[in-house]
């Protein structure tokens, strides 16, 4: 009996150590960053192989961002693709080049900016090789 009574004080004791240990360490908060996407706008037309400069607003931006790691991924009819544009860039840059992928026919697209949150662009077009 007395070693059970032992283990429980042991358990306490150390529960008690652990807890102190967890409120003394700083706790910093971290927020969502959502930057809206400035560039391409609803009238941007972008053909196959060009190179653009994706923008972004960053003078929001709060102190402690959870995901500072941005990718850019083309997104269609509501759906977002594997194709990834651009990848482990600063989120902060506010700017990142792309190169534009090669689609069939032209349509609206619109981009994905992921670090904390997935951000869309309006939706523009993209001419595909058969214009």
């Amino acid at each position: 009996m007395k070693s059970t009574s032992s283990i429980m004080n042991l358990l306490a004791f150390f529960m008690t150590i652990l807890f102190t240990i967890s409120n003394a360490v700083p706790v910093f908060k971290r927020d969502v960053f959502v930057p809206p996407i400035t560039y391409p706008t609803s009238t941007t037309v972008w053909n196959n192989g060009e190179i653009h400069n994706v923008t972004w607003d960053i003078s929001q931006a709060p102190v402690n961002i959870t995901n500072k790691l941005g990718r850019i991924q083309l997104r269609q009819d509501g759906l977002t693709t594997p194709l990834v544009l651009a990848d482990g860039f600063d989120i902060l840059l506010g700017t990142i080049n792309v190169t534009v992928p090669l689609v069939i026919t032209a349509n609206n697209y619109e981009l994905v900016l992921f670090g904390d949150s997935g951000n869309f662009s309006p939706e523009f077009t993209i001419n595909g090789v058969s214009e």
